[in-house]
């Protein structure tokens, strides 16, 4: 099976026709993923590069599809590169890293009610649960469930010694992961009436003033839609893929594609679709599946985009009421199918990036 150290290692045989240095060494090939049967990689030229382009997508794919196991070679460009200066040389307008944190996942919708930060959260949990050091931040500034989700609301995250931009917010530790919210700061019922300016600088205080330590994954839970706060963080930290989560409704669709179009719009790779409520499983009847919310919607959006369903989430009492307890099905009921799919989700997640 094809693994992301053996897409790099071939990769790292294509040169720049200028410094014959390979292009995993500039850093003009990074973000390579595996998701069976596709590779996923972010080109990323400087300007003086582009001349290459053709040539360098080329060798790419046919190096790529080599492999047995591999059909389909999708190229994501980095738009956030900047032009090189007089002297010709590489001046990489480069996204601020988060010391620390090895990929940063980003959970999205493009509407609310379809359950984007129960996924976020059992993805959080369920990565935690592989033994990967996971972090949550709850980005959806106006609408911060997770701390419900987790439990944690009543908790009050502490702050490290100094002042003002020397200070660093502690995040809550449960169930393995370590959790930021909107909603620790913030009074039950009281409005956030925040834009521009103002949700960019706390956007970047939770990313830049938080004690994460050492995360091998952050994932980040976005408010649904297309506003200020997704692009602040887009443009802010290099994200190592997104997921979209819709339902399996019209509505939900046409939501999402609206998601999906401004990602690729602001260059951030797409790893793929998640459809939540797929079927209701009744808690006396197993072995019955009722599609409530219609059929197909989440694979009709991952195939119109190329890209995988990564899951199909089912409703059951069960999440339900343990989400209505602060408990994340995938902690409390491991058996339970919504819990295994979670599991399988973050098993792909973990392939995605690491050996």
């Amino acid at each position: 099976m094809t693994t992301v150290e053996d897409a790099k290692n071939v990769l790292s045989k294509i040169l720049d026709s200028g410094s014959k240095k390979n292009l995993i060494e500039l850093a003009w090939i990074k973000n390579v993923r595996v998701i069976l049967p596709r590779v996923i990689i972010t080109l990323s030229l400087p300007s003086f590069a582009n001349s290459q382009r053709d040539r360098i997508v080329q060798e790419v794919r046919n190096k790529l599809l080599k492999f047995e196991d591999i059909n389909d070679v999708q190229i994501e460009i980095d738009h956030n590169v900047s032009q090189s200066n007089e002297k010709g040389e590489n001046n990489f307008q480069e996204l601020k890293n988060i010391k620390g944190i090895k990929h940063i996942i980003a959970v999205s919708s493009g509407k609310g009610g379809v359950g984007k930060s129960t996924i976020a959260v059992n993805i959080a949990c369920s990565l935690a649960k592989l033994g990967l050091k996971t972090g949550l931040l709850d980005a959806d500034i106006y609408g911060p469930n997770t701390p419900s989700l987790l439990g944690v609301t009543e908790e009050n995250p502490k702050v490290t010694d100094g002042s003002g931009n020397d200070q660093r917010l502690i995040p809550i530790k449960k169930f393995g992961i370590s959790l930021v919210s909107m909603g620790f700061l913030i009074e039950e019922g009281q409005p956030v009436i925040w834009r521009g300016p103002m949700l960019n600088s706390i956007i970047k205080q939770f990313l830049y003033q938080v004690e994460w330590n050492y995360l091998d994954f952050l994932v980040i839970d976005l408010p649904p839609g297309t506003g200020d706060a997704q692009i602040s963080l887009s443009q802010s930290v290099p994200i190592s893929g997104a997921i979209v989560v819709t339902t399996p409704q019209q509505v939900s669709l046409q939501d999402a594609r609206r998601g999906l179009a401004m990602f690729k719009q602001l260059g951030v790779p797409l790893l793929g679709v998640v459809e939540n409520m797929s079927v209701f499983i009744p808690p006396d009847m197993p072995d019955k599946k009722y599609e409530i919310f219609g059929k197909g919607g989440g694979k009709i959006l991952a195939k119109e985009n190329d890209l995988p369903l990564l899951a199909q989430i089912p409703i059951e009492i069960s999440l339900v009421n343990e989400s209505n307890k602060g408990i994340p099905i995938s902690v409390s009921q491991p058996d339970k199918e919504s819990s295994i799919r979670f599991t399988e989700l973050a098993q792909i997640i973990r392939k995605m990036f690491i050996n």
